[in-house]
């Protein structure tokens, strides 16, 4: 198992869900923390339990990633605590679905800003001194929504796949240099995301548990992967529709989510 003892680990979406796994998963394996959410009143408790359970220390910077500058403000406030932040988590991300032009273009652009320009930003921010230092860790969450295009949840997919990709090309970059980069590729996951969503999905099975994710991110980890996919289901669905024209399965896919389907 890693130790991350004498490291800090920077965690976005850290409130809920994913993100508040993974950061309790970096806790106890001895990781001070820094934790971002929109809200300070629900990172409270997150950072109260983490504190008490795992004897680390644990900061709160509530930063709102949607808005133009939420990313900068975001990492002038880590830095400003002082402390080198060896393990950049960015969990947080939301999905809207919908016919495109239907859904508002304001919701839209927020989930481009926390999904794509955030991630992208927030890397190239704390990259360079992993760089320097010649050590450092990076979980990119994604999404099995990123191996194809997603009618009715466009954006969502696009934004997936961004992230797939750009941390993909990264653990590439810096495998040979003491970086460990990873996307971490969800399925449908028991959180609180398919009521953000503001529709209850089928998940096509049981939907994963948090605990199980994290265990998936971290045996990743151990192994040098530069990406993983959750679950064995999720992993056979993955790959089966890279191995199918897309428009094939765009088509399937919007018949399963668009507004007669079962979705």
């Amino acid at each position: 198992m890693t130790d991350f003892r004498g490291r800090t680990a920077l965690v976005t979406g850290a409130s809920s869900g994913i993100g508040a796994a993974l950061a309790e998963a970096l806790a106890a394996r001895g990781a001070d923390l820094v934790l971002s959410a929109p809200s300070e009143e629900r990172l409270r408790p997150v950072a109260s339990r983490l504190r008490v359970l795992h004897g680390v220390d644990v900061r709160m910077i509530p930063v709102d990633l949607a808005g133009e500058a939420g990313p900068d403000e975001l990492a002038e406030r880590t830095l400003a605590t002082g402390r080198e932040i060896d393990v950049l988590v960015n969990s947080a991300g939301f999905g809207t679905r919908g016919r495109y032009e239907e859904l508002a273009a304001e919701r839209d652009h927020h989930e481009v800003m926390v999904n794509v320009v955030a991630v992208e930003r927030l890397t190239h921010r704390f990259v360079p001194a992993m760089v320097e230092r010649g050590r450092g860790t990076v979980i990119n969450v994604a999404s099995t929504s990123g191996f194809q295009a997603v009618p009715y949840m466009a954006v969502y997919g696009a934004s997936k796949a961004f992230v797939l990709s750009f941390s993909i090309a990264l653990w590439a970059e810096y495998r040979s240099r003491g970086l460990q980069v990873l996307a971490l590729c969800p399925g449908p996951t028991d959180t609180n995301f398919f009521e953000a969503l503001g529709s209850r999905m089928s998940a096509g099975g049981r939907l994963r548990t948090t605990d199980e994710v994290v265990t998936s991110a971290f045996r990743a980890l151990d192994r040098g992967q530069p990406y993983v996919i959750d679950g064995r289901l999720n992993y056979l669905t993955s790959n089966a529709s890279r191995l199918l024209r897309r428009g094939f399965v765009a088509a399937v896919t919007s018949r399963v989510l668009g507004p007669s389907g079962r979705g």
